[in-house]
């Protein structure tokens, strides 16, 4: 959590600086380590292939032959090894019975038993230095007399200060060539990280150049690939906004000019009141204003529906659309008793489960069974029912009212669209509602003709996830 949070907080610099530069020291620190092990191992190579040919100089002037062992000894090649190796060099020529021993009698031995015919190389400490021996021991023919002088031992020894200084230069080159590499390599990132952000500098001083009320798609075709779906969703997002900036202007239009023509018409009934000269006319113009308020409170209603349905969030969650349909046919139940409307419900079973905003649902709902309450004739019928198949979940109101035509059903559902059977006081906006809702839901509102008769079926639709 707090790297997640200090990446946020830090620019791309500090991240090259505090991520790219570390991993760029341990590379360099893994790859120096390496060299210096490769180096050694090439020095090891080199140098004991001089340190095998004196041993094998020294072999080959062992002698058997006389019956007892001699040793003529190679000076003028060790004097010569003793050069290359920049150091002091040591041997020893030794019997397995102790009676010969030539050389430095006291270096070390290997720390394993050595094979006939097998030299061996290894690393001690002699006399507070570090050598590098190489040891041999060779199959000897022994007289009877001496049957224990079966094998001769010879060793031959050198400091490592010449390996460790060659190992010391070439790790040291390998270092200031390494070090150098690291150094292009953070400028030349450095550099293509600049060149890379100069896009998105550029793109933010044109976003800060723009006026508040600027909502043009930002162009991106010149930015490099990489930040082109920042752009496109960055222009997605501005005409969301575009769009409910769009929806809340409409709104405030819509709902000032509806209040403004309720507030006229009561300031006209109360100015008419004021100026009527007997009781009767004055209870008459009561009356009208209390219409007129009635009107206006429906329009304010649907007003504050329409506008939540535009910008509200949807909260989808599970619902029952049966425990929906009772909800909003109790509400309604004492308008369609007013007109003796045989008002009822349907669904296939006691529950309808669904997936939706449910309060959504019910303001829709409620106001296409408003409406059809409103048109349809007294001893009518409606009928608000619920249903599911493997696509989506729909409600339905019918009624048997005048119904529309197909020119009209294909108009109506948008704002203050109303049809010809309209009755007087409405304000198109009950359907405008339900349709905003469905698509809310990413669904749609059908008008259609009843099956038979006339009449209208309303059904709002929306899918499974």
């Amino acid at each position: 959590m707090r790297l997640a949070a200090s990446l946020r907080r830090a620019s791309l610099w500090r991240l090259l600086a505090g991520l790219l530069l570390p991993l760029l020291a341990v590379v360099t620190g893994v790859e120096l380590w390496m060299t210096r092990h490769d180096a050694l191992e090439a020095a090891n190579a080199a140098y004991d292939r001089s340190l095998l040919g004196a041993l094998k100089s020294i072999d080959a002037n062992i002698s058997t032959a006389s019956g007892g062992l001699s040793a003529e000894l190679p000076y003028s090649m060790l004097e010569f090894f003793e050069l290359t190796a920049s150091g002091p060099v040591y041997f020893r020529v030794a019997s397995s019975d102790g009676l010969v021993e030539l050389g430095n009698a006291d270096l070390p031995l290997p720390p394993e038993p050595l094979e006939p015919g097998v030299p061996r190389f290894y690393d001690a400490t002699y006399f507070g230095e570090s050598v590098r021996l190489a040891a041999y021991r060779r199959a000897t023919e022994t007289p009877p007399t001496t049957p224990e002088a079966s094998s001769v031992l010879v060793q031959v020894a050198e400091s490592t200060q010449s390996r460790e200084d060659f190992t010391r230069r070439f790790v040291r080159r390998a270092a200031l060539r390494d070090g150098l590499v690291l150094a292009l390599m953070v400028l030349g990132t450095a550099g293509t990280l600049a060149l890379a952000l100069r896009p998105l500098a550029r793109l933010a001083r044109e976003v800060q150049a723009r006026s508040p009320d600027d909502m043009t798609p930002m162009e991106g075709a010149e930015l490099p690939a990489d930040i082109r779906p920042l752009v496109a969703a960055v222009n997605q997002q501005m005409a969301r906004t575009q769009d409910l900036v769009a929806q809340q202007r409409q709104f405030l239009d819509d709902a000032s000019h509806q209040l403004r023509t309720h507030l006229t018409t009561l300031q006209m009934q109360i100015d008419y009141a004021r100026r009527a000269p007997d009781v009767a006319q004055v209870q008459d113009t009561l009356a009208a204003l209390g219409n007129e308020i009635a009107r206006a409170t429906r329009s304010t209603q649907q007003l504050l529906a329409l506008g939540r349905s535009d910008t509200a969030a949807v909260d989808l969650a599970p619902c029952d659309l049966a425990a929906l349909l009772r909800t909003v046919a109790l509400a309604l139940l004492p308008q369609a008793r007013a007109k003796q409307i045989d008002f009822g419900i349907h669904t296939a079973t006691a529950e309808v489960p669904a997936v939706a905003d449910s309060g959504l649902l019910r303001e829709a709902l409620t106001n296409l069974a408003a409406n059809a309450i409103a048109y349809t004739p007294e001893h009518g019928t409606i009928t608000v029912s619920a249903a599911e198949d493997s696509l989506g979940w729909s409600l339905s109101v019918e009624d048997n009212g005048p119904g529309l035509s197909p020119q009209e059903r294909d108009a109506l559902g948008h704002r203050y669209r109303r049809g010809s059977q309209a009755a007087a006081g409405g304000s198109g906006l009950g359907l405008a509602i339900a349709r905003s809702i469905a698509e809310r839901h990413r669904g749609r509102l059908r008008l259609e003709a009843r099956s038979e008769g006339t009449g209208l079926l309303a059904i709002l639709w929306w899918p499974r996830a």
